[in-house]
Formats: structure tokens, C-alpha cells, sequence
């Protein structure tokens, strides 16, 4: 009897900042593409950026999508623009989609896209419990418990929007990139800034998760994903596990979850 072949499928995350697109064959990890996200993006546009991406691997067309968007104006555009390129309607990751995941938060429609495709990676990635850091325009840690249950978790300003909040609000200090400093004590203003930014993020990582061993009562494997990733996990006092792909491979996840009846 001849096995079923691997169906292609889109995994789209739309971010604040950034929109990453991953094609899947089964459970292979093909390539993926990371865009500008806009302020504004008509269907047609996203269309060609899907058509650009796919052509590179000689895709033309795929089985299947799934969409997790956390700018809301921007949701509409992706889904008729993925509704072309698949053979059937993509998925949107919101209420109604099944998760295999106990989400024990207030409102879990609260719960953005990408929040919930870490979770849903992380524990079948690395078990539970399990705490994610998702390194974006935001720092968000995602908390697993012991029984696999997503209990909550904390969202932070990232370090890119300190450094952007910082030269927008003050008029003296310059735009920075982000990197390690030299030395913890500044000696002129964009190290200083650096010094701030950067080994600060670090140091709320470190006591966030000393914060939530201590709450919790034990420690938990640590995954670090999005931007900057591997570069903070160097400087960061806990041992972390760096999973660049973590968020794309969840919505993978839960498409293979809600095609099964």
C-alpha cells in the first residue's frame, strides 16, 4: 500500500515588526522567509511576496496554510492572499481553534497567535514544564507547568522598542544597534545606551526567570527564540536552548492538529 504523500503547507507569523514564513513538507522544515511587516499591505502585495517565496523552492501552489497574526488590519490581507496559493481556506489561529493545549489564562482569546504556537512547540519540542522567551517587539516568556498546561507568563517591551523609546523620547540620544558592549559602565553615550539596552534585557531576562522558578516552586528548561536569540542566550546567566524556528514549527502543529476529525 503506498504511502500518502507529504503535504506542503505555509505557516505565516505575522509580527509587529516582522513577518516570518515557513514551508513545511510533513514535518520537514523546507526554508523560510523573513519580511519588513508593513503598516499597511493590500492582498495582490502579500500575494507576490508569497509567489517570491514559494518560487524559490519551486513551489508553486500548497496544500495548506496557517496563518497567526498579532496586527489585526493586517489579518483579512494574509488570509486572501494565502486563500490563492492554497487548495484549501487557511486556518487563522484564533478562538475556535483547537489547540491540544489546556490554556489556563483569564481570557484565552487574549493570547496572541504567536504566544500560543510557542507553547504548543516548546512542550512537544521539550516537554513540561517548559519556559519560552520569545525575543521580538515585545520579550514575552510563555510558562508550561508540570501537567502541560499553559499557565500564563509575562509581556515586556523588547529591546529594540527600548532603543526606539529611548531616541524618540530624548532628544540628545541617537538611534543604536543592538550589540554587546565592551564593558558594563559605559564612556560616551551610544555605549552607555548599548550598556542599557542590551545588558539590561539580559539582566530582566535573568530575573524574570529567577522570579518564576521562585512563584512556580521549580526550575524548567529555558527556550530562547526570535530575534536576537542566540546572541542574548551568550550573555544570559541561565542555560537556555535556542530554537529559532520554535514559533513557525507551532503553527505547523496546530494545522496537523485541527485536520484531524
Amino acid at each position: 500500500m503506498e504511502e500518502a504523500a507529504e503535504k506542503n503547507v505555509l505557516a505565516v507569523d505575522v509580527g509587529n515588526t516582522v513577518t516570518k514564513l515557513g514551508l513545511f513538507a510533513g514535518e520537514r522544515l523546507l526554508g523560510t522567509w523573513r519580511l519588513t511587516t508593513p503598516e499597511r499591505l493590500t492582498a495582490d502585495e502579500a500575494w507576490l511576496q508569497l509567489t517570491g517565496a514559494l518560487s524559490a523552492l519551486g513551489v508553486s501552489a500548497v496544500d495548506g496554510a496557517i496563518l497567526g497574526c498579532v496586527v489585526p488590519p493586517l489579518s483579512d490581507t494574509w488570509v486572501e492572499a494565502l486563500s490563492r496559493a492554497s487548495a484549501s481556506r487557511p486556518l487563522v489561529v484564533g478562538p475556535g481553534l483547537k489547540t491540544g493545549v489546556r490554556l489556563r489564562y483569564d481570557d484565552p482569546s487574549e493570547i496572541g497567535a504567536d504566544r500560543v504556537a510557542d507553547v504548543v512547540a516548546a512542550r512537544a519540542s521539550y516537554g513540561a514544564p517548559v519556559v519560552v522567551v520569545d525575543l521580538g517587539t515585545t520579550t514575552n516568556f510563555e510558562v508550561v507547568d508540570q501537567a502541560g498546561a499553559f499557565v500564563g507568563g509575562i509581556i515586556a517591551p523588547g529591546a529594540a522598542l527600548g532603543a526606539r523609546s529611548l531616541n524618540d523620547a530624548a532628544a540628545r540620544l541617537p538611534m543604536i544597534e543592538l550589540r554587546q558592549p565592551s564593558t558594563v559602565i559605559g564612556r560616551n553615550t551610544r555605549s552607555a545606551m548599548e550598556s542599557g539596552v542590551v545588558l539590561g534585557e539580559v539582566a530582566r531576562i535573568d530575573g524574570l526567570l529567577d522570579a518564576i522558578a521562585e512563584e512556580t516552586g521549580q526550575e524548567a528548561p529555558v527556550v530562547l527564540t526570535g530575534d536576537s536569540a542566540r546572541e542574548l542566550s551568550a550573555l544570559l546567566r541561565h542555560q537556555t536552548t535556542v530554537d529559532e524556528s520554535l514559533t513557525l514549527r507551532g503553527l505547523h502543529m496546530l494545522w496537523e492538529t485541527n485536520q484531524r476529525r
